[in-house]
């Protein structure tokens, strides 16, 4: 049996790839699912899949950029398994732009669901965890936050910003015996790069992406800091396909 068996997990962005491909991954090994995005069709969607499947999952729109919404969610998880012992923010955009393009709306999405979002996760889930001295915070990063490119400032910000909250929350929680893991994918096949508004630079990113790899490889990678023993935490890795450079 896999220590993953009967935990409970609240996956942000569960609607599409990154987030749909680890919700598969471990309903496969039996936790019970609390999927959470803003498609509620996808959701519904995707939680029959599990079902049919065998697996536990139930469903609840969300916009991580709502501190209010986040709150429901840890709320509404506490409500039907009484625990939450894994949270994988994971919701996620990337409309990458030279800065002096000065596209300022972009740039706020970015930091509302890239940093904010991760934030309200954290803030919703920690008081439980505090209180049962037990928990797992996994928060997707991304190689953007490892290193900056053209047209990244931004976005690379935003990543850089979840791994320094990670790494900071695990110097505080550790001794509450809360554990935390940050996942930076490169070139992954999701849906990231529709956000792109300029012509030419989606063009030249979807041509980067031809090497990407499938999203399943990150769920494995999500899944095995999970299944760790509670006295192991696997704080950080990095997953990209074998040929990418960056």
């Amino acid at each position: 049996m896999s220590d993953i068996q009967d935990k409970i997990v609240i996956i942000t962005g569960a609607s599409s790839g990154i987030g749909e491909a680890t919700a598969k991954e471990l309903a496969s090994k039996g936790a019970k699912l609390v999927l959470a995005a803003r498609r509620e069709d996808r959701l519904q969607k995707l939680q029959q899949e599990i079902e049919n499947n065998g697996g536990q999952a139930v469903y609840k729109v969300t916009d991580v950029a709502s501190h209010e919404q986040m709150e429901e969610l840890a709320e509404y998880t506490l409500k039907e398994f009484g625990k939450i012992d894994v949270l994988v923010n994971n919701a996620g955009v990337m409309p990458l732009s030279p800065v002096h393009e000065k596209k300022i709306n972009e740039w706020n999405a970015m930091i509302d669901i890239n940093i904010k979002g991760v934030l309200f996760g954290i803030a919703a889930v920690l008081p439980s965890m505090r209180e049962r001295k037990l928990g797992h915070i996994i928060n997707v990063s991304s190689i953007a936050g490892h290193l900056v490119f053209p047209a990244s400032a931004i976005y690379s910000g935003t990543k850089f910003a979840v791994r320094a909250i990670t790494e900071g929350l695990r110097i505080e929680e550790c001794g509450n015996n809360i554990r935390t893991t940050i996942i930076s994918p490169g070139s992954i096949d999701t849906e990231l790069t529709q956000a792109i508004s300029g012509v030419d630079l989606k063009s030249a990113i979807d041509e980067d992406m031809k090497i990407a790899i499938k999203p399943s490889s990150i769920a494995r990678a999500i899944a095995f800091a999970i299944e760790q023993p509670a006295d192991v935490a696997v704080n950080e890795m990095i997953v990209r396909p074998t040929i990418q450079q960056l």
